[in-house]
């Protein structure tokens, strides 16, 4: 079966705005709204269009988190994926993200892997790269086009200088960036079918996986508050005050 894998994370949505604890441990999630990783569902949009396109039979999503995932997987599901894995863990770390990734990768063999760039809360922009080394395999990052020709995969990247181009053999692992698609929306029924598609929960210990910490986050604080502006007459007194500055 030509199976495509998406690996998806939840996250605070990104309409949210952050806020840092008072205690600066942390940020706040009580009560606030989270959501698919806004790169992980751009990557499962074009998993699913692929599916469309009759490029794949099956579409899996897996996700990584406390037991409130399954939430996002059911999104993930009402989008039009057919299965979802969740394991079951918190404050896992790319590289154990990785490692977790590979072996469910290894049990569903798929085509082609999925992944977002990375993720809107930490930034990281690790795990594609790190799954793709840990299971040998080509890869493709920072993807905004991508064409499935048979056994390759034609990537199209966005990189500081421009666009490049890249063909990878398949099985591979691809990150997705924005401008790749615009994902679709949910509609009522398709949350209701969803209900009855498939959901397995694993643990990393069944996986044989023993995460562990190798990063520690000592403080947290939010960005410092933005200078008000000032108004300047002309251009000569703008390139006076950027020269007072040491801006030029």
């Amino acid at each position: 079966m030509k199976r495509i894998f998406v690996g998806i994370k939840r996250v605070v949505d990104y309409n949210i705005r952050i806020r840092v604890k008072p205690d600066n441990t942390g940020v706040i999630t009580d009560g606030v709204k989270q959501s698919i990783n806004p790169f992980d569902e751009i990557a499962l949009e074009e998993a699913l269009r692929l599916k469309e396109k009759g490029l794949a039979d099956e579409v899996v999503v897996a996700s990584i988190g406390p037991a409130e995932v399954q939430n996002q997987l059911r999104t993930a599901l009402a989008m039009g994926a057919d299965r979802a894995l969740l394991v079951e863990a918190t404050g896992i770390e790319p590289l154990d993200a990785a490692r977790i990734l590979l072996k469910l990768v290894e049990r569903e063999q798929p085509l082609l892997v999925l992944l977002g760039k990375q993720a809107i809360d930490d930034d990281n922009n690790q795990t594609g790269q790190m799954l793709a080394g840990l299971w040998d395999r080509p890869q493709a990052t920072f993807a905004s086009k991508v064409e499935i020709n048979g056994s390759t995969a034609r990537v199209t990247r966005e990189v500081d200088a421009g666009l490049e181009t890249l063909e990878v053999d398949l099985p591979a692992v691809i990150t997705t960036d924005l401008r790749l698609n615009e994902p679709r929306f949910v509609k009522l029924p398709d949350i209701i079918k969803a209900k009855k598609k498939p959901l397995e929960t694993l643990t990393p210990a069944a996986l044989g996986i023993t995460p562990r910490s190798r990063v520690k986050a000592v403080h947290f604080a939010p960005p410092a508050l933005r200078q008000k502006g000032i108004v300047v007459k002309d251009v000569n007194e703008l390139v006076s005050q950027l020269a007072a500055k040491g801006l030029i």
